[in-house]
């Protein structure tokens, strides 16, 4: 995962294709992540909120966290819960402040090595790490012909998620998978496309010349004002802390600061 300033100033830069485009998390995947009984929840790369949105509509209490003040804007102007500008790697809370630590679509920008300690540390004893992509179904043929023309999803996620018992800190992690579909007009699928860090950090030329592609594989593939349907699989994994293993140097990291400064 390229986790350049460039490529994060992109991602910054369009925050507003993100919020517009981007899909949301089926229901059913985000009870199997967090549960039923409402929990304090904590996630990483929150962004412009698709899962801030999911989490408080179950009604747990979400305090998102996000590297980007743009993003965090953008999630605070529609939703009311205490948001955070930092990064996963030193999260600014107290041990066992938490239930459920939750990244949504950006685990791969973080680096675990450091990331996890820090999310074992804030965890309550009992408490789990919570994962979640959402795919693109590369069996659909425009899909396949779309990921031809922009970037591939993450590395293989299972691979990804290894990190979680190879740390030392966390179990084997369980997984569940939850297939939906998005309904795109060509203004959203532009959107989605212009919303993909690798697309949006390209020279002005390139870009254009990647839209206008899939301007072409639009026009060639939807049906009419109905438009495409893009089929994604939601990919969950969630594993248990071990707080025994943490390094007794861990110490809380002091009281709580809210905002986007």
């Amino acid at each position: 995962m390229d986790r350049s300033p460039e490529r994060a100033r992109a991602f910054d830069a369009c925050a507003g294709d993100y919020a517009h485009s981007r899909p949301s998390y089926p229901e059913r995947a985000v009870r199997w992540l967090i549960g039923d009984a409402p929990v304090r929840v904590l996630e990483l790369g929150a962004g412009s909120g698709q899962m801030t949105t999911a989490l408080t509509a179950l009604g747990h209490d979400v305090v998102a966290l996000d590297r980007s003040a743009e993003m965090l804007g953008r999630l605070a102007s529609r939703l009311e819960v205490p948001v955070v500008r930092a990064v996963a790697e030193r999260l600014p809370f107290p041990a066992g402040s938490f239930d459920v630590v939750v990244a949504a679509q950006s685990y791969h920008w973080f680096d675990a090595e450091r990331t996890l300690p820090e999310v074992a540390r804030v965890l309550r004893t009992g408490g789990r790490a919570a994962l979640v992509w959402n795919t693109r179904d590369e069996s659909v043929p425009w899909v396949r012909r779309l990921t031809a023309i922009i970037d591939a999803e993450p590395d293989d996620l299972a691979a990804i998620t290894d990190s979680l018992p190879l740390s030392g800190l966390f179990d084997l992690p369980d997984s569940a998978d939850f297939g939906f579909w998005q309904q795109l007009d060509l203004d959203a699928l532009l959107a989605l496309v212009s919303s993909r860090s690798s697309i949006a950090a390209r020279a002005h030329r390139e870009r254009e010349r990647v839209l206008d592609q899939v301007r072409a594989l639009y026009e060639s593939h939807a049906s009419g004002h109905n438009g495409l349907r893009m089929r994604y699989a939601t990919r969950c994994y969630r594993a248990i802390v071990h707080k025994d293993a943490l390094n007794p140097s861990s110490v809380p990291r002091g009281e709580l600061r809210i905002g986007l400064g």
